[in-house]
């Protein structure tokens, strides 16, 4: 019979910094969640209103599931580099290796080593992609608490966390949940933060979130957003950036960050995004995460941010770029 230490000892031995056993229920915001995508937040993320019932009842997703094993990698911190003259900021997740295949690749291997201790019964690994709520489960495994900005928050070593989660019909041991304490209690600095007022507690509206803006939304931005975007052009980091739990303390200097993650780019030049053709961006993006968004999508976020920049500093080169540009 397989025991929830030996999954542990198993998924720390690849390098998750987290890991945690939780059941495979339904979904406690059912409600909550038909209420979101009813009032449209969901943007253009049409998906997300698909497969709505698979989403909500893991059992819908792996038929017998009974236990969902979570894990958790850490990619960043809260130091950063001052930005470049006329470059455009990537969210700190997209910066090294695409966690797709990162974590996807080690939770196939573990699947096949709990295969092979237990042959009875079915293991499947979801990454982002699989309709599953994996910050819920993640939190009920004790990973971490739901912030009011709706990331997964260990008190202990912050927010920068990718999750996975193996779903299996064995009957698993639930891990003790010390993380289930609210992890905001009166703090709304990132609610504060956001510039596109985004968050309300424990909420985000996806249409207005920038990291959605820059990512997810494939056709024109409306221009009241463009200001608040700043120089932003992959995603965002404000509210994990003013999140007290994501400052650097001993604890989180000395927290396991997988190597997978290191920065290879922190941002990009905003005249050579403009520039770009379709090799460019391939090029640019092979192994990232970032491959997700399209040419004319990274060229769009370019060119509202360049003209974010030139608002406020001098570059003869970018000008001459931006008024011409077709947008």
């Amino acid at each position: 019979m397989l025991h929830t230490d030996q999954v542990i000892l198993l998924c720390k031995e690849h390098g998750f910094a987290l890991v945690g056993v939780t059941d495979a229920q339904k979904s406690k915001w059912s409600s909550e969640f038909e209420a979101w995508l009813e009032a449209k937040k969901h943007g253009e993320m049409l998906w997300l209103a698909n497969n709505v019932d698979v989403r909500l009842d893991p059992m819908n997703l792996v038929s017998g599931a009974v236990s969902i094993i979570c894990v958790a990698d850490r990619y960043g911190s809260s130091n950063d580099e001052p930005l470049p003259p006329r470059h455009g900021k990537i969210a700190r997740y997209a910066r090294g290796g695409d966690y797709h295949k990162v974590m996807k690749k080690r939770l196939h291997q573990i699947c096949d080593a709990l295969r092979q201790l237990d042959s009875k019964n079915e293991f499947r690994a979801c990454v982002d992609t699989a309709p599953l709520f994996e910050r819920e489960f993640a939190a009920a495994a004790g990973l971490g608490a739901i912030g009011k900005n709706t990331l997964l928050i260990d008190q202990s070593i912050g927010s920068w966390l990718m999750l996975g989660a193996i779903v299996t019909t064995a009957t698993l041991k639930a891990t003790d949940n010390k993380n289930d304490t609210d992890p905001c209690g009166s703090c709304t600095k990132c609610i504060d933060a956001c510039p596109t007022d985004a968050i309300t507690p424990w909420s985000v509206d996806g249409s207005k979130c920038i990291s959605y803006l820059t990512i997810e939304h494939r056709s024109e931005i409306d221009p009241t957003f463009h200001e608040q975007m700043g120089q932003w052009i992959f995603g965002c980091d404000i509210c994990q950036e003013v999140c007290p739990h994501n400052q650097q303390t001993q604890k989180t200097r000395c927290a396991q960050v997988h190597s997978a993650y290191e920065s290879k780019t922190s941002s990009l030049d905003l005249l050579e995004v403009l520039n770009w053709n379709e090799e460019d961006r391939r090029n640019a993006f092979k192994g990232s995460a970032m491959k997700r968004a399209k040419l004319d999508m990274m060229q769009r976020n370019a060119a509202i941010a360049a003209k974010n920049y030139l608002a406020h500093s001098d570059d003869p080169v970018l000008q001459e770029k931006i008024t011409s540009w077709k947008s």
